[in-house]
């Protein structure tokens, strides 16, 4: 069986950060042999922070094909440029996407700032470099979002962290979900959602992909976020399966998790894929 449209390439793997931390060197197998296994369409590309690119690009010489790399700028917004221009001069890489955090106050005028930096090192939006700009829960994001639609780049939304706080409502969840989709801004998640099916302190991705197909079919915000809070499975398993996959995914572009093994096994369980 071959991997469902809903779920192709909806997993960015983020095993070299944390919770699970793993060292570059033993990040990159694992990764190769992800890519290589049945379920490869589910994968996408190696989350890799800009400070460790030199470290990657070594490992990757001598491969038999280049190894996507998707950069999370961690060097600041001057890094944008070099992590770029790093990606290029290694033919054992290719750039499959930037991630820069959006961090100070006032939010709307960092985000130009941010904007500028992704247009000198990318020439301007690119859906096979899709740079997508992370907007805090901080007063300001909606007026950072106007930003980026106008600019024409992605947004990114925090879902999990190492505290309690660091997990959204529900509410705020749906209310950055219909924000981009009222400016027409595709997105991703990250942190939080190594499982299908909400948890009491975690998102399910499951839950995100319904919320994202009852926004996109103009449900009001309770609707969407009343998707995010439910924990049956099954039932939740057949109401993803009834919504249009090119729909859904021209929006919610992916996930960052530093695990593919625990969603692609709660799949299984909910029998949404197989090999």
């Amino acid at each position: 069986m071959t991997i469902p449209p809903m779920f192709e390439r909806l997993i960015d793997d983020a095993a070299v950060f944390p919770p699970g931390s793993l060292p570059l060197p033993e990040a990159v197998p694992a990764h190769l042999a992800h890519r290589s296994a049945w379920y490869a369409a589910l994968v996408g590309p190696l989350l890799c922070p800009a400070s460790a690119l030199e470290s990657l690009a070594g490992l990757a010489r001598g491969l038999p094909a280049p190894l996507e790399v998707a950069v999370v700028v961690d060097t600041g917004t001057a890094g944008v440029l070099a992590a770029a221009d790093t990606v290029a001069q290694h033919p054992g890489l290719v750039l499959r996407g930037v991630e820069v955090p959006l961090r100070g106050s006032p939010l709307g005028e960092n985000a130009r700032r941010t904007v500028a930096a992704l247009d000198a090192a990318l020439g301007g939006p690119a859906d096979d470099e899709p740079a997508y700009v992370e907007v805090p829960r901080e007063p300001g994001w909606e007026a950072a979002l106007d930003v980026l639609a106008d600019a024409g780049y992605r947004a990114k939304l925090r879902t999990g962290g190492p505290s309690a706080d660091a997990v959204p409502s529900d509410d705020e969840v749906a209310a950055f979900v219909v924000a981009c989709l009222d400016r027409g801004i595709p997105f991703k998640f990250t942190a939080g959602l190594h499982h299908a099916v909400r948890r009491p302190s975690e998102h399910g991705f499951l839950n995100l992909l319904l919320a994202v197909g009852r926004a996109v079919e103009g449900a009001p915000a309770a609707e969407v976020a009343a998707a995010l809070s439910l924990e049956d499975g099954a039932a939740l398993a057949a109401e993803v399966g009834t919504l249009d996959p090119a729909s859904v995914r021209r929006w919610f572009a992916s996930y960052g998790s530093c695990s593919i093994d625990e969603p692609l096994a709660e799949l299984g369980e909910l029998g949404l894929v197989a090999p």
